[in-house]
């Protein structure tokens, strides 16, 4: 997929991908992140997915990651700590102008809307509320408490990069490897998990990507 729309009212351009290498995947954001500073091209939502891979942010304790490891480990500049990307799950970044946007807590914004396209496919999910000191609960997680969905992004210079990865069918024993997002005894679960429990089918990527990009603006 390549395809590139323009959201409801030209608020956010939405990009089309497949599966993308993410060290390729960060060189393409890297560059959109410097055509929105210099106003080249609109607010933009890129969906796609990963090969295999598990990334790590600077503060994330060595003994977080696996020691051996046959997926690839590559440290990140976003915020968060160390999470697999896979196939069966939809990433996606978000190159937004905050500035612009003028003051808001675009975390608290991503989750919203993420929780609203789950509620659209017929999920209930929610956001956590992170206890003085403890580790970020930033994301969205089921009523019984699996995580469902991970935020991590950066900002510099009004920009935002980096975005979301919500599990739709992946591998979930990847995340048993290692300290998935800094929180020992994390239970990571999945659309077609909460699909199953509910003896339903697993919505399609098209039908996620669809409900993420309007909850979003981008579609």
């Amino acid at each position: 997929m390549g395809e590139v729309s323009r959201g409801a009212g030209g608020d956010i351009e939405r990009l089309d991908l497949g599966e993308v290498p993410y060290e390729e995947a960060v060189e393409r954001m890297t560059g959109w992140v410097g055509q929105r500073r210099a106003g080249e091209i609109p607010d933009r939502l890129a969906l796609l997915s990963h090969p295999p891979v598990i990334t790590y942010g600077s503060r994330t304790p060595p003994a977080e990651l696996p020691a051996d490891s046959p997926i690839p480990l590559v440290p990140v500049d976003r915020g968060g700590q160390a999470t697999y990307h896979g196939p069966g799950q939809l990433i996606g970044y978000l190159v937004l102008n905050l500035r612009e946007r003028g003051p808001a807590d675009i975390v608290r914004q991503v989750e919203h809307a993420l929780i609203d396209a789950c509620a659209t496919l017929g999920f209930e999910t929610l956001r956590r509320d992170t206890p003085p000191g403890a580790q970020s609960l930033v994301g969205v997680w089921t009523p019984d408490g699996g995580k469902l969905a991970s935020i991590g992004m950066r900002i510099r210079g009004g920009v935002t990069s980096h975005g979301f990865a919500l599990n739709i069918a992946p591998d979930l024993a990847e995340f048993t490897r290692f300290t998935a997002c800094g929180l020992p005894g994390v239970t990571m679960t999945s659309l077609a998990e909460l699909a199953a429990r509910q003896g339903r089918s697993v919505p399609s990527e098209e039908e996620v990507r669809d409900a993420v990009a309007k909850a979003l603006g981008a579609a």
